[in-house]
């Protein structure tokens, strides 16, 4: 054994007691940490020889890089939809390094069925029927990508084609209707070889990201019974806007499609009774997307993928090795999803839904949408900025008064960077360069929110 590597296990609880109390400073700290670093060119280092050994790779750790990273666990980091990691979570995620279960199979491991009870917590907080069965992935985009992979074997079955078994030729055109979808359905759909090409984007209501039902219904209408997939929205990037679910579902009746909801964070408004009607019909889903590491506020990469349709799921992605064995009426995750090697994604969520349940999680999802309509307010309230769309749940979208152009946004964003207090991302809404605020971080507090919004008048002024 390399003398080092054999040191560093003799001395392993003095090594992970040293990472212990760095990390547990870094997050004491983090309300303090600037919250978005500059990009900076480092010269690269080159690989070492003979290592350094544990305690002084975490030293050079913290000299080299810990510096240029950003607070994005922190309470101001208001870009993407970023949550930060509950203390219970972290501990759940420090376990599942240190007990390394390859969650694929039930035959060596409880890890698979602590992966199922978690999905059965998540099913019941969202809603969703006893049917809808899932399954861990890395992040949203693998969760819409798994979806649709589901959904384009749906409609090979329609065809009387497996898509699975023939390719994705055997299909021909497959139309892909959907009125404000996430930029990971267009990568899904490239990946899938559907085709980027392949949406068919259906005019949204007036001033909203909702899709128009009616135009919904005429476009189906005019595929002549040809089996199609909608991907609806349960809160848009910009504007967290939310088509009607209930309505899309019962188009059902008239026409033959997969409907498949993208609820990547906007599935967290079931938990808060004001806002629960938002996603009122996602229980009507073939498959829906929800993301973790958002509003879960548990650790990267973690994301959940329910279908009603687990055997056509195993039919797209069985791995029928006979080491790793056939699928069965309860098949393994290896069956399910596109990694054979898993993490065990679904410890940190053990961890943070046990110690906190739903009410704990609501309160976090209540405290995070009051916050961001004090955000929308106080911008409402100052002359150099205007809201573009109500602030219906999470997230705060605005422009300059005058003048929106992207070089103007794009200076605000750097100079709210730049100070140390905050961190938002630039958007497009509706044709208009814009700034997008997004709460969905556990340690969020008003005083924040007045902080940011200091900041924010004086780079617009």
């Amino acid at each position: 054994m390399d003398p080092k590597l054999a040191k560093d296990l003799d001395t392993l609880p003095d090594l992970l007691d040293g990472v212990q109390r760095y990390a547990a400073q870094v997050l004491s700290d983090i309300a303090d940490r600037p919250v978005a670093t500059p990009p900076h060119e480092r010269d690269p280092m080159p690989l070492p020889a003979d290592g350094i050994g544990g305690a002084a790779a975490l030293e050079l750790f913290c000299d080299r890089w810990a510096p240029g990273f950003s607070g994005s666990a922190g309470p101001r980091y208001l870009g993407f939809v970023t949550g930060g990691s509950t203390p219970a979570s972290i501990a759940g995620d420090w376990l599942t390094s240190a007990f390394d279960q390859n969650a694929v199979s039930r035959a060596d491991s409880a890890a698979v069925d602590l992966e199922r009870e978690v999905m059965d917590w998540l099913r019941e907080l969202f809603g969703l029927t006893p049917e809808h069965r899932g399954v861990f992935v890395s992040g949203a985009t693998m969760s819409n990508l798994v979806g649709l992979a589901i959904a384009r074997e749906w409609v090979g079955e329609q065809l009387g084609v497996s898509v699975a078994q023939d390719g994705v030729a055997a299909l021909g055109e497959l139309p892909v209707l959907s009125g404000s979808p996430h930029s990971s359905i267009h990568k899904a759909l490239s990946v899938l070889g559907l085709g980027r090409g392949s949406i068919r984007f259906v005019p949204t209501v007036a001033d909203r990201e909702a899709v128009d039902v009616d135009r919904l219904a005429a476009e189906l209408a005019a595929l002549d019974g040809r089996p199609a997939i909608v991907v609806a929205n349960a809160g848009t990037v910009n504007t967290v806007d939310f088509d009607d679910l209930r309505a899309i579902a019962a188009l059902r009746s008239r026409y033959p499609f997969w409907l498949h909801v993208d609820a990547a964070f906007g599935g967290f408004a079931a938990l808060s009774p004001e806002h629960a009607h938002l996603v009122a019909g996602l229980a009507e889903a073939d498959s829906v997307c929800v993301d973790l590491h958002k509003w879960l506020n548990v650790p990267y990469d973690s994301a959940v993928q329910f279908t009603r349709r687990r055997d056509l799921q195993v039919r797209v992605f069985q791995n029928a090795a006979a080491y790793l064995g056939m699928p069965t009426a309860d098949p393994d995750p290896v069956h399910l999803a596109p990694e054979s090697s898993r993490r065990l994604r679904a410890l940190p969520a053990w961890f943070t839904l046990a110690a906190y349940g739903r009410r704990g999680h609501r309160e976090i999802v209540e405290r995070d949408v009051a916050l961001a309509r004090e955000l929308g307010d106080r911008i409402s309230a100052m002359p150099h900025l205007r809201l573009l769309a109500p602030v219906r749940l999470n997230v705060v979208c605005f422009t300059l008064r005058d003048n929106p152009s992207h070089e103007r946004v794009d200076a605000v964003v750097r100079l709210v960077a730049e100070s140390g207090a905050g961190f938002l991302t630039p958007t497009v809404y509706k044709g208009t360069p814009a700034l997008r605020a997004a709460f969905s971080n556990w340690r969020t507090t008003s005083a924040d929110v007045a902080r940011i919004a200091e900041v924010l008048r004086a780079a617009a002024d």
